[in-house]
């Protein structure tokens, strides 16, 4: 089939059959690939005509991440060898995970460039540049990747950064349509996550709500383009009257459980990537993001559940009306975002099949919700610190733990923002009953600013957190301390029917990537040791790994093309920042393909470069505690909690960087390796403090980090 559905029995034999043998195809090119992804296709992904493609985000609608193809198995891996590879030539994290159709891999860099390939050798087919604005890379939460594509019917669908949906021609990269899901005047919105196509309709959400934005989900007609349904997941000024929207029937309810003038900082919610369908019921499941502001004191003056935060939101995808939710972080404090994988399976429980939604968000607990009402079945902390909760009780709600709500004392939370588990791609093996996610445990420092001291800032790039960043920074130091010592990352083998942990393989940091399983008994992942692994699904005893220079974060997918099955996975280290790995230096991001018996070889790694010394610190110390301020309200997303880890470690620039600092920050002379102008968010003079207490930073933990080498 590709890009659509073959004819064949779905008989048993010959699905082993086309699983061995593959089906014969003829080279593909840019004009003559047959173009047929549709609903009966996406309902028979494991038919022997479709198995070996790769035709959503996660394969199928269910967002399970696992392939039936075996060729590849636990007997045979060690003689896995590279078959292709493409440099995407960016220093950038690329977090998508590729399309296979018909024997085309499509795949999506950043700034949300796609470009075909044959599947079997690489060659290029057609490259799609739409043309995003550099200034993306800071007026977005999280940089310029994007998480991946969709495809339907002849067509490939990108969720811009810039809000546009566009659909290309899956044949020859030209344009079909565009249409703007926002307009940026209207909130600081962005796109970061993969669209979705379900039964005709392109649903997709939006990023924002640390900037100050309303989120909402919109679905789009696939052929077309015209709008079919927006829903708001947050209410806002009742003044203002309806919204004319699916959203309008709850909102009332919604609203009840907010307080205060909300609707100023927008309120927040936004589903920046996951969302899975159930075609039986022709339901959209989402998952929502965190307040906005983060304070729950300044955003619902301490007061309400603040629907429909943090949950799991059931839609109905012809309309979007609402179907049910389950609200996993009520009165949301913590900028804990509920929009991580959802995964779908049929699985028994207590001797009773049940027909569920799994989730791990941030918050450290692992949910398994009846995804016909959204009632919980069970929920357990996967995590061996959790500040947060001490449990969910038999009404489905949290137990707080004493002191888990912001005051103005600085406090560590773990989980914190930077999750037990965040966007990376989760993987459930109806073979070994496992789910499979990439867990970690880190503390971070927070505390509201005082009454008087947040004031909302409206527009893209300024954090309206509501937190004070600088305030007791002795009590900080401690407790970053003990944040550092605490952190780790591991790869989580997960049993949802009883909540239990199966196994793990420890990492030396957090930061590895998404994963994939196999009916060849095989878990794949891309690490923060900078290797692509393969594990035992069973027991995760290791099987092979190779050194690739870069630390994959994106999911890997596998395909079959003429009876050989590849591995897949973009490779190029970016998220969110780690205390402890110091500055990481990697090879440029590559698109990975893997095949048994492959024999192509990637470039030797560039040389290491030694950690420059800091200029001396010579601004008065009220200057850099300025600076500490600015950085924490305008950095710590990309650049790490002070000034550690993230994608690139300020505390050691070269000399050049330390004279050109002002201009790349004001005059966006960096813009095209993402660092675009803050021109207009900062002046002059909050450069300057930032740039001290970046100084301070280098020269307080140089003499530490150039003794480990690192």
């Amino acid at each position: 089939m590709a890009f659509g559905l073959k004819h064949a029995s779905w008989a048993a034999p010959l699905l082993l059959a086309a699983m061995v043998a593959g089906n014969a195809k003829a080279p593909p090119n840019a004009t003559d690939a047959p173009t047929v992804v549709d609903s009966r296709s996406m309902r028979a992904i494991d038919a022997p005509g479709n198995v070996g493609d790769w035709m959503s985000y996660s394969r199928g609608w269910s967002e399970q991440r696992y392939s039936p193809l075996a060729q590849i198995n636990d007997a045979n891996v060690g003689q896995l060898g590279l078959a292709w590879y493409d440099d995407l030539q960016t220093f950038r994290g690329v977090q998508a995970s590729p399309l296979v159709i018909d024997g085309v891999l499509y795949n999506e860099s950043i700034y949300n460039v796609v470009t075909a390939y044959d599947g079997r050798t690489g060659r290029k087919l057609w490259t799609y540049d739409p043309k995003v604005g550099t200034e993306w890379a800071r007026l977005a939460c999280c940089g310029p990747s994007a998480r991946g594509i969709a495809a339907w019917k002849g067509k490939i669908y990108i969720g811009a950064l810039d809000g546009r949906l566009i659909a290309i021609d899956a044949r020859t990269g030209k344009e079909v349509w565009s249409v703007a899901t926002f307009d940026p005047k209207d909130a600081p919105y962005s796109i970061t996550g993969a669209p979705r196509v379900y039964d005709g309709k392109v649903v997709i959400g939006n990023g924002g709500a640390d900037y100050g934005s309303r989120g909402f989900v919109s679905a789009w007609d696939a052929e077309t383009g015209k709008k079919a349904w927006k829903f708001y997941i947050v209410p806002t000024d009742p003044a203002k009257g309806p919204d004319g929207e699916a959203s309008d029937p709850v909102m009332a309810m919604a609203a009840k459980t907010w307080s205060g003038k909300f609707w100023e900082a927008g309120g927040g919610g936004n589903a920046w990537d996951s969302f899975a369908y159930d075609p039986e019921t022709k339901t959209v499941i989402v998952g929502t993001g965190n307040g906005s502001p983060h304070m729950w004191h300044f955003r619902s003056q301490d007061k309400g559940d603040n629907l429909f935060l943090c949950s799991m939101l059931a839609l109905d995808v012809e309309t979007g009306r609402y179907k049910w939710h389950y609200q996993e972080v009520p009165e949301e404090d913590w900028d804990f975002t509920c929009t991580q994988p959802i995964v779908l399976a049929d699985i028994t429980i207590g001797g009773k099949l049940r027909k569920v939604a799994m989730q791990a968000p941030k918050n450290g607990f692992f949910y398994v919700v009846d995804r016909t009402n959204g009632k919980l079945i069970s929920a357990k902390s996967y995590v061996s610190v959790n500040t947060w909760a001490s449990g969910v009780d038999a009404n489905g709600r949290p137990i707080l733990v004493p002191g888990a709500h912001n005051g103005t004392t600085p406090h560590l939370m773990s989980p914190s923002w930077l999750a037990a588990h965040t966007w990376h791609p989760m993987s459930y093996s109806p073979k070994t009953g496992l789910v499979y996610l990439s867990a970690q445990e880190q503390g971070s420092i927070y505390a509201r600013a005082e009454d008087g001291q947040y004031h909302y800032t409206p527009g893209p790039g300024r954090t309206n957190s509501g937190q004070a960043y600088g305030t007791q920074p002795e009590r900080r130091a401690k407790l970053q301390a003990q944040a550092n010592a605490t952190e780790k990352g591991y790869l989580l083998a997960w049993d949802p029917k009883t909540q239990t942990e199966k196994w793990r393989v420890p990492y030396p940091h957090p930061g590895s990537g998404g994963v994939l399983s196999t009916a060849g008994n095989l878990l794949i992942q891309g690490t923060i040791n900078k290797t692509l692994a393969i594990y035992r699904a069973d027991t995760g005893a290791k099987l092979w790994e190779m050194d690739i220079d870069q630390a994959p974060v994106a999911g890997p997918i596998t395909y079959m093309i003429d009876g050989v099955q590849y591995i897949a996975v973009n490779a190029g280290w970016g998220g969110s920042p780690v205390y402890n790995l110091g500055p990481f230096q990697t090879s440029t991001a590559k698109l990975l393909v893997f095949r048994l018996g492959g024999t192509a070889k990637l470039p030797p790694p560039p040389p290491q470069a030694s950690i420059p010394r800091p200029p001396p610190l010579r601004a008065p110390e009220a200057q850099v505690a300025h600076g500490r301020e600015l950085y924490g309200a305008n950095c710590s997303k990309c650049h790490g909690e002070n000034a550690i880890g993230g994608v690139k470690d300020l505390r050691f620039m070269t000399a050049g960087t330390h004279a050109q600092f002002a201009d790349i920050v004001l005059k966006g002379i960096r813009a095209d390796k993402g660092m675009a102008s803050f021109a207009g968010q900062l002046s002059p003079e909050d450069v300057e403090a930032i740039h001290a207490y970046l100084v301070a930073r280098g020269n307080e933990d140089y003499a530490d980090a150039a003794a480990k080498g690192k």
